[in-house]
């Protein structure tokens, strides 16, 4: 092969490199990524079942039960309810009618969290609560 076809062969081989590391990087990023839905959103059916996702809202007053380290609990946006089963410690801060994320999928209709976020001061509400809510008052 001449100098030119060496070139030519070794530019396709970075080309055709720089497109797989791409892809890859895409593809890996697309699994590893938790959408937010708020429980309206999840009612509708928009939220993914058997893939993990974070759902938030407010903690609904006086559906908070506890049963040894397995809490169940309802999440609105003042517009739907949703019912979230979470095993293990609540953060201190969790209380009912606050804002909150948890993160977990859809199991028979329940949502099973894995990990629940609760606010850190009486101002603050996760940007994604706070838009769901505004949504749900639109509508």
């Amino acid at each position: 092969m001449t100098k030119r076809q060496n070139r030519m062969v070794f530019v396709g081989l970075l080309i055709a490199g720089a497109i797989l590391a791409v892809t890859l990087l895409f593809q890996a990023l697309g699994t590893n990524s938790n959408y937010f839905y708020s429980p309206t959103e999840v009612a509708q059916g928009k939220a993914p079942v058997g893939r993990s996702f974070r759902l938030g809202g407010l903690v609904t007053v006086g559906s908070f039960k506890r049963e040894d380290l397995k809490s169940t609990f309802e999440v609105t946006d003042n517009k739907n309810k949703f019912t979230i089963q979470y095993t293990g410690i609540l953060p201190d801060l969790f209380r009912e009618g606050q804002g909150i994320i948890t993160t977990g999928s859809l199991v028979d209709g329940i949502f099973v969290a894995t990990e629940v976020l609760a606010k850190h001061d009486e101002n603050y509400m996760p940007p994604e609560v706070a838009d769901a809510l505004e949504k749900a008052k639109e509508k």
